[in-house]
């Protein structure tokens, strides 16, 4: 039986865990002096939480949630913006208990509902957060700014 894992806050001392979770989550190495900047500055937001999950002292998953008050809703709205968990550690219940931490920190903030966007070619993830009570209800489009 898989051991479940440990979840705590993320801190500065985390930069280097996040960082390679969040590469092998893009597929690619992002510049790590941009990215440590972005992470030590989005700690001190009360907007965004990063949660990371533990198993024997080893971290081996994450998810943020940033919360932010959107017009259209009249309400808070938090947003699942990573969540990974490594390949060795999955189908463990990982995922799971993450998916339970970062609810239970929406509803304490008074989020009105949670949301996730995923890269339309990830169908195991799409499956994970159908089962963890999503719904397919918008398309995203994206503009690439660096492009113009």
């Amino acid at each position: 039986m898989p051991v479940l894992p440990i979840i705590r806050r993320a801190a500065g001392a985390d930069l280097d865990v996040v960082y390679a979770m969040i590469c092998a989550l893009e597929d690619q190495q992002l510049d790590k002096d941009v990215f440590s900047k972005v992470y030590l500055r989005n700690l001190t937001s009360p907007d965004i939480a990063y949660f990371l999950a533990d198993v024997e002292e080893k971290t081996v998953g994450m998810v943020s949630c940033h919360i932010q008050g959107l017009l259209h809703h009249a309400a808070l709205v938090a947003e699942i913006q990573e969540m990974f968990v490594y390949a060795d550690y999955r189908s463990q219940r990982i995922g799971e208990t993450l998916m339970t931490r970062v609810v239970q920190h929406a509803i304490l903030e008074g989020a009105a509902q949670l949301e996730v966007t995923s890269r339309a070619t990830r169908h195991a993830a799409h499956r994970f957060y159908e089962r963890e009570g999503f719904i397919k209800s918008h398309v995203k489009l994206v503009r690439y700014l660096d492009k113009i």
